[in-house]
């Protein structure tokens, strides 16, 4: 059977502002839409389920994030993600220039958790807490291979 990567999806408090960061570093909005009733409830297996919903896409088109804001049920809040817990973690993007993503994060007021580290001299990455607590791996390649 073949398998084919569809997308992450991360629920955020605001969508407007996880759209704003998001495409600020590159992404682009291929879809907005406003979703509820039984295929919903179903499918998400959650009763009144009505979010709101963006699909966001690399350039390059080889991956996809769902943004979502529920309206209802009301959006439980919880404590920021750390790097060593169990679970979904962070949604990682290349970058062709990481000095950059980081300058146009921090318009967006988010700034690495730590600093940037260069791994063997082959790549400088970083952490960043984004919208809604999400941790952002960005990560700019020093080589090619």
């Amino acid at each position: 059977m073949p398998i084919r990567f569809e997308n992450v999806g991360i629920a955020v408090r605001d969508i407007d502002q996880a759209i704003a960061f998001f495409t600020d570093l590159g992404l682009m909005v291929v879809g907005r839409d406003e979703v509820s009733g039984e295929w919903a409830d179903t499918a998400v297996g959650l009763d009144g389920n009505h979010a709101r919903i963006a699909m966001l896409r690399t350039p390059g088109g080889d991956g996809q994030i769902e943004l979502f804001e529920y309206l209802h049920p009301e959006a439980i809040e919880t404590d920021p993600t750390l790097p060593n817990e169990i679970g979904m973690h962070r949604v990682a993007f290349s970058v062709d220039d990481l000095d950059a993503a980081l300058a146009t994060a921090a318009r967006h007021g988010f700034h690495p958790l730590r600093g940037v580290a260069d791994y063997q001299g082959a790549v400088k990455l970083t952490y960043v807490r984004g919208p809604s607590g999400i941790i952002v791996m960005l990560a700019q390649w020093l080589t090619t291979g």
